[in-house]
């Protein structure tokens, strides 16, 4: 038996990761890509701590939760058709009825103070610091998630945004007359029952397609990279389903809460609320996960953590990397890309890109991009690349970051010291004769 499960935990560590197309049939090579998938999605949400951020985002949302809805009333006021949002806002909060109505409230006295000068500038300091606030912090977790180290600019941030408040609306409003168009037309056939069944099996389903939607749109958009659409349907499809899922177990829970509504009252609204927000962003955050494993699922060989990585092999990765990128400039072939560099290497491309990211902050390559949200980034040397050499790429790299601090530690070094000094001094200059490109093969 213990064997047999040593067998099961090395086929999950090891063996899994190495198996390839020839290796078995067609069909359960699509069942170890999904279990790879799945696998890597579960690690990276425990090691990425997303519980911590989807608690950061909970407290955020309720912070924003008033102020967002206040400019989404305001926008669709504005064209005339606030009742079809709040209808939408009391259908979405169903399982929440006091939350509804008491954040309706205070969107309406929020809309009245604002327009009636009261708190003005404010009001709307406040508004607009809440809200970016939350969509920046929501935005920070998919780029994590992503490896994105750069966020958007600030243009591209208000224009985006804006943009998005401004259809959020539309969106909601056409969908619902959707819905109404749909459900008139089943009421007018009550003699086709065949037909009739069909559409009210199509009314059920909308709240899932629009959920689904919701999130495949949110991890398209959110990242401030280039995720492929194909890669998004199946981790939205499965968040919207089990969005739907969580609102009908709470639902179909209220009965065994009333012990709990017995005793906090009518507060007992909030604390369940926010535990409702948070198993929400959780769900969402899980979708993003897996998202990222199925886009770069056949990069992964190895299932590795660049921050396990020991200090030695994080070099001689970067000085590998560097020799391609130095190599590939002075041949003057196009530049390397993340995904070209870890086919030649067979680095996982997990790995490459954070000390890519390293590289760059070292100021010792530069990325070339066409806009902030290209498919794919080109890396080349920062200078030029006869003083690119092994001695100063460690230079650089072990220099970055604070290095002197006001701290009384001069007369704690001893003669020895010098000696170690200039020994390193001279380890160095012996590795600055060592062209990085001509280390590559």
């Amino acid at each position: 038996m213990g064997k047999k499960i040593q067998r099961i935990v090395r086929f999950l560590q090891v063996d899994i990761w190495r198996i390839t197309a020839g290796d078995v049939s067609p069909l359960r090579f699509i069942f170890v890509g999904i279990l790879k998938k799945l696998m890597l999605a579960i690690r990276f949400f425990t090691t990425k701590q997303v519980m911590t951020k989807a608690a950061a985002l909970t407290y955020s949302t309720l912070l924003a939760i008033v102020p967002i809805l206040a400019v989404v009333f305001a926008i669709a006021r504005g064209f005339g058709y606030s009742k079809y949002i709040e209808i939408w806002f009391r259908n979405a909060f169903q399982s929440h009825q006091q939350v509804a109505e008491v954040i309706i409230g205070f969107v309406n006295s929020y809309l009245v103070h604002i327009k009636s000068g009261i708190i003005l500038g404010i009001g709307l300091l406040f508004m607009l610091y809440t809200v970016l606030m939350l969509v920046s912090n929501v935005e920070d977790a998919f780029n994590e998630i992503w490896q994105v180290k750069t966020p958007r600019s600030l243009f591209r941030t208000f224009t985006d945004y804006l943009a998005m408040f401004f259809c959020f609306p539309i969106i909601i409003v056409l969908t619902s007359g959707l819905s109404i168009f749909i459900t008139t037309i089943a009421d007018s056939m009550p003699d086709f029952l065949m037909l009739g069944s069909a559409i009210r099996l199509l009314i059920d389903l909308i709240p899932y397609v629009l959920m689904s939607g919701m999130f495949i749109a949110m991890y398209i958009f959110m990242p401030n990279t280039h995720v492929k659409p194909i890669n998004a349907v199946v981790p939205g499809i499965l968040a919207g389903i089990a969005m739907q899922g969580l609102q009908i177990i709470y639902i179909h829970c209220q009965m065994f809460l009333s012990g709990y509504n017995a005793i906090y009252g009518s507060f007992a609204a909030l604390p369940l609320f926010m535990l409702w927000v948070q198993i929400s962003w959780t769900i969402c955050l899980f979708g993003a996960e897996l998202c990222y494993a199925n886009q770069y699922l056949e990069y992964y060989d190895y299932d590795a953590n660049t921050n396990e990585i020991s200090h030695r092999y994080r070099t001689m990765l970067s000085a590998l990397l560097m020799s391609r990128l130095c190599h590939r400039f002075a041949e003057g072939g196009k530049p390397y890309t993340a995904v070209a560099l870890r086919d030649e290497t067979t680095v996982p491309i997990r790995i490459v890109n954070d000390l890519l990211f390293e590289l760059m902050e070292a100021g010792l390559i530069i990325e070339v991009t066409s806009d902030e949200k290209a498919e794919t980034a080109h890396y080349m040397p920062a200078e030029d690349i006869t003083n690119l050499t092994l001695g100063t790429m460690i230079d650089r790299l072990e220099s970055q970051g604070t290095w002197k601090m006001d701290l009384d530690v001069g007369t704690l070094f001893s003669e020895q010291w010098g000696k170690a000094m200039e020994q390193r001094y001279n380890y160095l200059h012996a590795l600055r004769d060592i062209p990085l490109k001509d280390l590559n093969p």
